[in-house]
């Protein structure tokens, strides 16, 4: 097992320096049974999510912990609180999928909080990133949830996913188990890589009527 956690770090690190969107010469790399944990200090929250789906990539990686922090360059301007605010609340009034939902944001030292609520699940990841491109953002707590605009039943959202998921050509229905209760959806199932997992999550994320996603998915 050693010998394979060596295998998967050596691995991480290079996709890390390889991945043209992470500065990662100040990230530390250590594996454990395949659980990656990823230490250090980087320049900004983008590069930190950046970071974080990098090290999924590699192959054999069962879990990721990006315990790393936001340290600014200290050539980097330094924004005040209201500024990040504002920045961010322009980013989601620009932006077509979020300029009309009800979202509020609070920053406090660097550290956003968006609350309220969006009519698709997979608006919530968009308005994550907005926020995450922001200069000064150092950690994002995301509060939103999902409202529909109308009520989808349960068995009408777990087909939806069921038939996506049958038509792709990487992935097997008979693989992942869907289930559906009051919107929330949850995958469970082996697959033999985390980059399946994200693809078959990204059709529960797509399908209207998600209120929520749960990730029981696990690597073999």
């Amino acid at each position: 097992m050693k010998s394979k956690d060596e295998q998967i770090k050596r691995a991480v690190v290079e996709m890390l320096y390889w991945d043209s969107r992470v500065d990662a010469s100040d990230i530390h790399v250590d594996v454990n049974e395949g659980e990656v944990t990823l230490t250090g200090t980087v320049p900004s929250y983008g590069i930190k999510e950046a970071s974080l789906f990098a090290a999924w990539k590699v192959p054999g990686v069962r879990k990721v912990n990006n315990n790393s922090f936001v340290r600014f360059p200290t050539t980097a301007k330094t924004l005040t609180d209201s500024q990040i605010e504002e920045s961010i609340r322009k980013q989601l009034e620009w932006n077509d999928s979020t300029s009309r939902e009800n979202i509020q944001v609070v920053v406090k030292k660097g550290k956003v909080s968006l609350e309220g609520h969006v009519d698709a699940y997979w608006k919530i990841f968009r308005a994550l990133k907005l926020a995450s491109d922001v200069i000064g953002v150092v950690d994002i707590d995301n509060k939103l949830t999902v409202v529909p605009t109308e009520n989808i039943e349960d068995q009408v959202i777990a087909t939806d996913i069921i038939n996506a998921i049958d038509r792709s050509n990487l992935l097997k229905t008979e693989d992942i188990d869907v289930k559906v209760k009051n919107g929330i959806v949850t995958l469970s199932g082996n697959l033999p890589t985390r980059s399946l997992c994200e693809s078959a999550l990204e059709f529960a994320y797509n399908t209207f009527g998600v209120k929520e996603v749960k990730d029981r998915l696990h690597v073999e």
